[in-house]
């Protein structure tokens, strides 16, 4: 049986992409490199039978295009959805093994409509559609009267339903 390593989340940032040089750079071979924090809350009943929210946090790295192009739109507070895989680091510090899991996103969406008070004019969602009123005056669209076929009588009077 083959294993699987495959996360999907949905969580808000922490904080805003670039706001220290450790975020948001280039590594030697020059593809781009963003490290984000998102929170995650999740609904938990409490012992007391109260509803609380159980808040986890997470380090996601994404890499190359898609880091670049979602620079400007990655802001505290911003909700996005990651998907990709579990990444565990392993060193040794002061005679101490450490460890530490992250996420590697395979892809990022951005999710929310405005910048939902992050105070920016930049807007991460799709654009709307605007319907354009070509509508006369009486409220309706009038179609002109026109044929199609030869004559109006193109349909068999035998048809079987």
């Amino acid at each position: 049986m083959t294993d699987l390593n495959h996360v999907v989340l949905i969580g808000r940032l922490t904080r805003d992409l670039g706001s220290d040089e450790r975020s948001f750079g280039y590594v030697q071979s020059g593809q781009a490199r963003a490290n984000v924090s998102i929170a995650v809350n999740r609904s938990r009943k409490q012992a007391d039978g109260s509803w609380g929210d159980e808040v986890n946090y997470f380090d996601v790295t994404i890499w190359g295009k898609t880091a670049e192009n979602l620079k400007p739109y990655l802001l505290k507070g911003k909700q996005i959805c990651v998907e990709g895989y579990l990444k565990q680091d392993r060193w040794e510090k002061d005679g101490q093994k450490q460890s530490r899991v992250s996420i590697v996103a395979n892809n990022v969406q951005l999710l929310g409509g405005k910048s939902e008070g992050s105070g920016s004019p930049v807007s991460g969602g799709a654009p709307r559609f605007q319907p354009v009123n070509n509508a006369p005056q009486g409220g309706y669209n009038s179609y002109p009267n026109e044929s199609f076929g030869d004559s109006g009588n193109d349909f068999p009077e035998d048809i079987p339903f």
